[in-house]
């Protein structure tokens, strides 16, 4: 399982030119589910999402989480964190999870972060997304379990 962790401001998920989800301010975390993952890997992420102190306080240090600032998640499925490009110029995606079981983790996901008191939104699972996001630092985490 691996994460793409980035402090946003206002980030907008759009679907076919619909709105689906928007944040004001928190994390735009994009996950990726390889074959083999399970809910242990999915509850411990989770916990490291929402204790991930990558908020400054009031001395300007990388010291408070998310749910120290007050803000939301919005997380995105994202099944090309997995692919490989290591051979050749299109990219293999023979790592990443078969859509129902990545799906399924990806809500087990979001039920997680939900109870540790977070406010979760999402988007649509295997949709063509259109994500706009304003970086805040930027500040960028790369978490695989």
């Amino acid at each position: 399982m691996k994460a793409v962790i980035q402090r946003v401001k206002k980030t907008y998920l759009k679907v076919e030119g619909r709105l689906i989800s928007e944040i004001p301010f928190g994390l735009a975390v994009y996950l990726g589910i390889k074959t083999g993952d399970c809910k242990e890997q999915a509850e411990a992420l989770a916990k490291k999402v929402s204790k991930l102190r990558i908020f400054e306080d009031e001395y300007g240090k990388m010291n408070l989480s998310v749910s120290d600032v007050g803000g939301e998640i919005l997380l995105i499925s994202q099944f090309t964190l997995y692919g490989d490009c290591s051979h050749g110029n299109r990219p293999s995606f023979t790592e990443a999870e078969r859509p129902e079981a990545a799906n399924a983790l990806y809500e087990y996901v979001a039920e997680k972060l939900r109870e540790s008191g977070l406010t979760v939104k999402t988007g649509v699972f295997g949709a063509d997304m259109k994500i706009e996001q304003y970086n805040d630092g930027p500040v960028t985490i790369i978490y695989e379990i």
